[in-house]
């Protein structure tokens, strides 16, 4: 079946994700060949936007197979430019923000590249808009004329690694840096290039939180402008008592900071008001 992994000696890229419940899945060639189990059954978003009730390794590769034949996810067809669909995640605050001028630049990751920099807005939300929760991927060349070569921290191996990123544009000299984290490993090094670079803003949008533990939660939480709950437990219950502004019930997004708290009312201001709350917002389940 679909899901079931297979070994090809040909094999010319392989990309692995995390992705629809917390699910890994393995791409090469363009296919789906590894699906695991998800551990979150529920994921409101894909409930709203695609009417999946119930997250299961078949319909799992079914969507992910859906993307890679759609705008060309994992491939050299990857479609990475999208238009500013008026909705409200990391992505869209991030492209708003370059719109805006607040920031100059974002250090994110992209499939076949590895960690970039951008400073287009519709490549901010071509690239995270699409995919998230990249775990490994391999060059894929044909995208690299796009991004810009000098954008790309490693093109022989595609190395996602969001410090290097950073050093990276500060040399390029952009001074006003985001940078997505989703690893709490990471927050040590960016509190040191702060230090080294006091005339530079790096600000850090924490994502793809699941099933990070108490402590990684913390330490995300208090190194970030700005996090996103996904299905995490332990970010949800820091960032509903210690958020300055939180947008969204069902997958919220906090601020830690007051610039996390700015971003956000950019946003909001270039879409409209919030939606109104609800009693009983849907939750992913379990929370991990």
């Amino acid at each position: 079946m679909i899901y079931t992994f297979f070994d090809n000696n040909l094999t010319m890229s392989e990309h692995i994700i995390e992705a629809l419940g917390l699910s890994q899945i393995t791409i090469k060639d363009g296919k789906v060949v590894d699906v695991t189990e998800p551990e979150v059954e529920y994921c409101p978003l894909f409930d709203h936007h695609r009417g999946i009730k119930k997250l299961t390794k078949e319909v799992i590769a079914k969507n992910i197979q859906f993307r890679i034949d759609d705008f060309g996810m994992c491939t050299s067809n990857r479609q990475l430019r999208m238009k500013d669909f008026l909705n409200f995640g990391i992505s869209e605050i991030l492209s708003t923000l370059l719109e805006k001028n607040e920031i100059d630049s974002v250090v994110m990751v992209l499939e076949g590249c590895g960690t970039v920099i951008v400073n287009e807005p519709e490549l901010v939300q071509g690239i995270g808009g699409r995919v998230s929760g990249l775990v490994k991927t391999s060059p894929i060349p044909e995208l690299f004329a796009e991004i810009g070569e000098e954008n790309i921290v490693n093109t022989k191996t595609a190395e996602i690694n969001q410090i290097e990123g950073i050093k990276k544009a500060i040399k390029q000299g952009y001074e006003n840096i985001a940078v997505t984290v989703a690893l709490a490993e990471d927050m040590d090094g960016i509190n040191k290039l702060k230090a080294e670079n006091p005339d530079v803003n790096i600000y850090v949008f924490v994502v793809h939180t699941s099933k990070r533990s108490a402590d990684d939660a913390r330490k995300l939480f208090d190194g970030c402008d700005v996090a996103t709950a996904c299905a995490s437990k332990h970010i949800r219950e820091i960032g509903d008592v210690e958020s300055i502004r939180t947008v969204g019930q069902s997958i919220p997004i906090y601020a830690k900071t007051e610039d996390g708290k700015r971003f956000l009312e950019l946003r909001l201001e270039k879409i409209g008001e919030e939606k109104p709350k609800k009693d009983n917002p849907d939750l992913p389940h379990p929370l991990i």
